[in-house]
């Protein structure tokens, strides 16, 4: 009898769930194929460390060679699909296009920067979504300071970077380097308890960085920008953290979306395509806790719906049972830099030492490799003196802010 092939698209938390729980309940009884643009799951939250020069880049990326050697890995973007004859379209590295068959499909393409129409922000901001964005933003930050010689979590990383790379250059030593953190909400981390929300904030402010809440943008330029409050303020350094959106190939598949997201129900099922499932931030599912609710878009939620997409998917072919998608948030945690946190475990609101240890412990769990490496750079960032060379590998044009593929510098 031949072996089902289920294809997944895109390996980022919920794709990489999805593959790693099929390995495991097919033992061999099923082909395994995911799609994406690199060879390895980017554990992104730990993106602001590597952008500020305390985790190299490998270390917050796990190869899916090493860690699902079940698992068929293809290369490349994925841009379209064929409902009728069930395949998957797709262009490799070196831009040759193909397409791959499947029995089974889980869309889990997940998200990328998302845009405002703000005059100038697609030729000036900088993303944070991948390893590209991070070291160019390293490299950026160390260069912008030496020319000067001559997101909350990425504010709260990037001051005591700057501060950091001022210190180690005595004509600077008494000039500010001024961080600014914008958001039109009315608080700091909107989505949190408001004791994790104050936290933060006063953190922030005991740094120097200015907070200005309720103001956003109203144009950029190669100068500066021009805030919502008409004030003006020289810059060349615009990082974009505004969230995200799903990614653009959810709005050409020809499904209904919801908040450009793929509609699916509660068993991550699309509808009238008992083929397809969809979960993470490509998918718009019901959030049985709040009804009349979707799921945010969160790593959290994105892990556990690849692996009940996964479950859901074997139930098909007579392997467990297929369920509904439920979970209760279990708390967020934010690294502020340092020796600072904030962090809500189990809803017990933590600060200062106490919530960096739950910070890093819950990260450490999370990454599904490199625990012993990254634990291992986090000793030396303690012990011995950072490094802070600009390599200048990335140059600014190849990681535009408007991408389908953060994960990639642009080809030319």
């Amino acid at each position: 009898m031949k072996r089902p092939r289920i294809v997944i698209i895109g390996a980022g938390f919920a794709g990489y769930h999805a593959a790693k729980t099929l390995c495991r309940l097919a033992r061999g009884r099923a082909d395994i194929v995911l799609v994406n643009p690199t060879d390895y799951f980017l554990y992104a939250p730990l993106l602001p460390e590597v952008a500020t020069g305390i985790l190299e880049p490998r270390r917050v990326t796990v190869s899916i060679a090493d860690t699902l050697p079940d698992v068929r890995l293809v290369l490349g973007e994925v841009d379209g699909l064929d409902l009728e004859h069930r395949k998957v379209q797709y262009a490799d590295p070196l831009g040759q296009r193909d397409e791959i068959r499947y029995d089974r499909l889980i869309i889990a393409a997940g998200s990328v920067n998302k845009l405002l129409p703000i005059f100038g922000v697609t030729e000036y901001a900088h993303g944070f979504r991948g390893i590209p964005e991070a070291v160019f933003l390293r490299d950026y930050l160390i260069q912008q300071i030496e020319l000067a010689d001559a997101g909350t979590e990425v504010a709260a990383h990037g001051v005591l970077y700057t501060e950091l790379l001022k210190k180690r250059r005595p004509r600077l030593r008494h000039q500010r380097m001024r961080w600014m953190l914008l958001d039109i909400a009315d608080r700091v981390l909107p989505e949190l308890d408001e004791r994790l929300s104050r936290t933060a904030d006063r953190v922030l402010r005991e740094r120097g960085v200015d907070v200005l809440m309720g103001t956003s943008i109203a144009e950029a330029k190669q100068h500066g920008v021009r805030l919502t409050d008409k004030s003006f303020v020289p810059t060349r350094s615009l990082i974009w953290c505004v969230g995200v959106r799903p990614d653009p190939m959810v709005a050409g598949l020809g499904l209904k979306t919801e908040k450009g997201r793929l509609v699916v129900d509660e068993y991550l099922n699309v509808p009238d395509h008992p083929e397809l499932f969809a979960c993470g931030d490509a998918a718009a599912v019901p959030d049985l806790t709040r009804p009349g609710e979707i799921t945010p878009m969160t790593a959290q939620h994105a892990e556990r719906q690849g692996r009940r997409a996964a479950k859901n998917v074997a139930a098909g072919f007579g392997t467990g049972e297929r369920r509904a998608y439920l979970h209760k948030d279990l708390g967020f945690v934010v690294d502020l830099g340092g020796t600072k946190a904030a962090a809500n475990p189990l809803q017990v609101p933590l600060s200062g030492l106490p919530a960096k240890a739950v910070t890093r412990g819950y990260h450490l769990l999370s990454m599904p490799g490199n625990r012993v490496r990254t634990a291992t750079e986090w000793l030396f960032d303690a012990a011995l003196r950072r490094q802070t060379t600009h390599l200048g590998l990335i140059p600014a044009d190849d990681v535009p802010l408007e991408t389908a593929s953060p994960e990639l510098t642009r080809k030319h």
